[in-house]
């Protein structure tokens, strides 16, 4: 039996380090209110269970597989890959879809494909690299890829779709990090995430 990190330990504190960090963002610029603040969970602990579903586990003393790295991938787009995990890919980036639409400064479905893209490569080379050094059990796949990036366009799609109807528009807009600063409030800049994004 090999030793593992252990993974609540491990994601739970980073992500209360993360929500943290997002809620002083939030009350320096004048922008923290209750459905901002309840994005700030949303994303925090989103990434915790993405983190903890797809980077772990990790073997503290488990020998590194003595196979070349290309055993680790999967490059054959939708060979042997069951609509089972095609769907669960999908489902699984919907929420970053949406949160990339809340978050942004300059929404767009092109910005949302590509946070989806760099999010969902991250995964993948992670995997890679813990399957062949740290022993892990994933594979990294490019349907994992493919379908994840559909899931994240298909999530901004959906609140994109949403805000069509106008009474819908004006609770979205209440979570959204850019819109205006509560009454009162001093002048804000760019949201954090959203300048992350600016071209």
């Amino acid at each position: 039996m090999f030793d593992q990190v252990p993974v609540l330990p491990v994601v739970v504190p980073a992500a209360a380090a993360a929500l943290a960090v997002l809620l002083t963002v939030l009350l320096r610029r004048g922008r923290l209110t209750a459905p901002r603040a309840a994005v700030a969970v949303a994303l925090c602990v989103y990434g915790a269970g993405i983190v903890a579903n797809t980077v772990f586990p990790i073997f503290l003393d488990k020998p590194a597989a003595d196979v070349p790295w290309h055993a680790h991938l999967a490059l054959a787009p939708l060979v042997g890959y069951e609509a089972a995990d095609a769907l669960k890919n999908v489902a699984v980036f919907v929420p970053l879809g949406v949160l990339t639409a809340l978050l942004g400064a300059r929404a767009s479905g092109r910005r949302a494909v590509l946070v989806a893209v760099s999010v969902s490569l991250g995964i993948e080379v992670s995997q890679l690299v813990a399957a062949h050094l740290l022993g892990g059990g994933h594979l990294a796949d490019v349907n994992d890829l493919l379908f994840n990036v559909l899931g994240g366009a298909l999530g901004y799609g959906l609140l994109r779709a949403g805000t069509r109807v106008p009474r819908v528009a004006a609770v979205v807009d209440r979570f959204r990090w850019t819109g205006p600063a509560p009454d009162g409030a001093r002048a804000a800049g760019p949201a954090v995430v959203g300048a992350a994004y600016r071209g």
